[in-house]
């Protein structure tokens, strides 16, 4: 469908990347992947058009429809929502008002025998047609379906696009995109602006989709679940996987040990060359010889690893005296802004060593409450502190507090104690600082490297209690990896506004769902709250199903014998002995799960004691298995549980 043909772009003295070729098929779903800088933005832009590469062709079929969302874009539209989003219908529209037009001029007129009336009547046949086949009729009901699964309300629809934020904007655009249904789609970061239920929306959108795919994304969960392909840019090169990110990253690893082993082979080979070359440098016999070996080496393609550092993965946060163990507590907490109330009567405590998640649609109340909490804003009701309590919190504009008179390096420095100083350059490169950046003043950085330097000065505060709103939006992989890390191993309290699944899992013991002004609390981490959301017309279903049951029963019991009674309550009492069996042997396998976590995390708490299995990545892969199979398991046990209450009420 697209052919990319050694295609090159030269950036600041250097090639971005270097006669790179590719071919993009009729339905592939890839991930575009790589480091800050290496040139994803700027090959999405040249495949929309927009850039002309220097040197290299891309051929495109006439007839491919590409859309494109960039992470950012200037919006301006007096129009409502729904109006907005019907400009994408561009031919619909205005076949629509052609219609109108010929209708109108049709009743105008009563010569219905004249050639140009019925030239008038043939051209409205010749319109509606093309519209019917357009299903122009339902472009309203196809847009509303799109905007409702990307997160508006009916009430939405028909307010006025400025009164939404720039996130909500984006939705839009978005939107606009799916409806033109392209050959080609490609998002740049398009999670950014999206709650966790938007995601998933749009997730379970693009798997379906019958066009080619391509996505520049940190959500590693988002990747996984929609590409089936991973390119990477690096180093002017790029690299083509016929995997999904995870398998990607796998192989990427295998890549470096060969490349690390290809270059030592060829250290080995230069030096060779190198003593043949000084040692018979003068000799007059040799000199065709050494020449040769001279071209030899200038010839030689040097190769190169783009290795992953490591080292400063396994950052720990500075310890805090321990809180007490109510670290908080809410009573009838209700917050207006105007006339609008986002938070009504909410009460809720947090105990030492909770981890709970904030979620839900944005605009309902997470950030707000986050403010709350940390003494930022005003509100009704109260709200205690526990013994002992400090906080740390990060906010969405947490890069606007920084000082930008002081360099990278100075931020960092001023507020570092006791070891930890020793390994400020180690922290600065795992948030993809490194070498001079670290001598640049905070004022000349990008929001997303300001909001990184935040993110690493509030690792070093010795804090108990974390209150983090969406700390990841510009993280990439590796630096969220390090964040994660240390969260882990974090002995306080947390609370975590943030719509990245992956990053969570495995984080958090609660959540709680913002929704209708009011918080719903669910046990368990991110995946055990979607499983529950999405069971919630089941079990409705299986409610229906249960009173049927019952009423059948009692239809029965009323109009038996006594032998069909004395039967009857002997099957119960079988099935309820295996109840209780399955239900002992949940409650063993939750305990052999439990110990087994809690020895793991012990080797999380201490990496340097176990380094090498710590660093493969396999910890974190073996960790989240451990986590999902004792929550499946709990569930099951609660689900046991239950059956075993209602057989007994029966």
């Amino acid at each position: 469908m697209i052919i990319i043909s050694g295609i090159s772009v030269h950036f600041t003295g250097n090639y971005l990347f270097e006669d790179i070729s590719f071919i993009v098929n009729n339905k592939d779903k890839i991930g575009l992947v790589g480091k800050n800088g290496t040139g994803k933005t700027t090959l999405m832009r040249i495949l929309n058009g927009e850039l002309q590469p220097e040197k290299g062709n891309i051929s495109v079929s006439n007839d491919v429809k590409i859309g494109y969302l960039p992470q950012e874009i200037k919006l301006r539209s007096n129009k409502t929502v729904i109006d907005e989003t019907l400009t994408t219908f561009k031919e619909e529209l205005a076949l629509q008002k052609s219609i109108e037009k010929l209708n109108q001029e049709i009743s105008a007129r009563n010569d219905f025998q004249s050639d140009s009336y019925h030239e008038l009547v043939q051209k409205l046949a010749e319109t509606t047609e093309r519209y019917e086949l357009l299903d122009g009729s339902r472009i309203e009901v196809k847009a509303k379906k799109i905007l409702r699964g990307l997160g508006f309300l009916k009430d939405d629809m028909d307010k006025p696009m400025s009164a939404f934020s720039g996130g909500w904007q984006m939705r839009v655009e978005l939107a606009k995109i799916l409806l033109k249904k392209p050959h080609f789609i490609m998002l740049d970061e398009p999670t950014n602006h999206l709650d966790i239920q938007s995601i998933e929306w749009l997730e379970n959108y693009l798997i379906e989709y019958p066009g080619a795919i391509m996505i520049v994304s940190h959500d590693r969960a988002f990747l996984d679940n929609i590409t089936t392909r991973t390119i990477e840019i690096s180093k002017g090169k790029i690299y083509d996987y016929k995997a999904s990110y995870t398998q990607y990253e796998k192989m990427r690893l295998q890549r470096e040990e060969i490349e690390t082993a290809a270059l030592n082979n060829q250290q080995k080979q230069v030096a060779q060359i190198e003593r043949f070359i000084e040692r018979f440098r003068y000799k007059a016999s040799k000199a065709k010889q050494v020449q040769s070996k001279i071209k030899m080496l200038e010839k030689m393609d040097k190769a190169e690893v783009d290795k992953i550092d490591q080292s400063s993965i396994y950052f720990r946060f500075p310890q805090a005296t321990p809180s007490g163990k109510l670290v908080l507590e809410a009573s009838d907490i209700t917050k207006s802004y105007g006339t609008k109330k986002v938070l009504d009567n909410i009460s809720f405590a947090i105990n030492r060593g909770e981890r709970i998640a904030f979620v839900g649609k944005n605009g309902e109340g997470k950030t707000t409450l986050s403010r709350i909490i940390v003494g930022n804003l005003s509100h009704e009701g109260k709200l205690k502190q526990g013994h002992n309590v400090s906080i740390g919190y990060f906010a969405q504009n947490q890069d606007e507090l920084l000082d930008n008179n002081k360099t990278v390096f100075q931020t960092l420095d001023d507020i570092a104690i006791g070891d930890v100083r020793k390994n400020i350059r180690g922290i600065l490169g795992g948030f993809l600082f490194s070498g001079e950046d670290v001598e640049k003043k905070v004022k000349v950085l990008s929001g997303g490297e300001k909001s990184r330097l935040a993110i690493a000065k509030m690792l070093l505060l010795p804090v108990n209690f974390l209150v983090l709103d969406e700390p990841t939006n510009h993280l990439d992989m590796r630096s969220k990896d390090i964040l994660k890390n240390a969260l882990l191993q974090f002995n306080g309290t947390i609370i975590i506004v943030s719509h990245d699944r992956d990053f969570m899992n495995g984080l958090t013991n609660k959540v709680y769902e913002f929704k209708n002004k009011k918080i719903i609390e669910y046990p368990g981490d991110i995946y055990d709250y979607l499983k529950s959301r999405q069971l919630d017309k089941l079990d409705d279903l299986e409610t229906e199903k249960q009173n049927e049951i019952k009423e059948a029963k009692s239809l029965s019991t009323s109009c038996s014998s006594n032998k069909k009674e004395w039967q009857y309550r002997k099957k119960t009492e079988s099935e309820l002995r295996k109840l209780r069996n399955k239900i002992s042997e949940s409650e063993t396998k939750i305990e052999e799960l439990e110990n087994k976590l809690e020895k793991l995390e012990s080797k999380l708490s201490n990496p340097e004691n176990d380094s090498e299995y710590i660093s493969n990545g396999k910890v974190f892969e073996e960790y989240n298995v451990l986590k999902k199979s004792l929550n499946l398991e709990i569930e099951k046990w609660e689900k046991l549980n239950i059956e075993l209450e209602n057989k007994n009420i029966t």
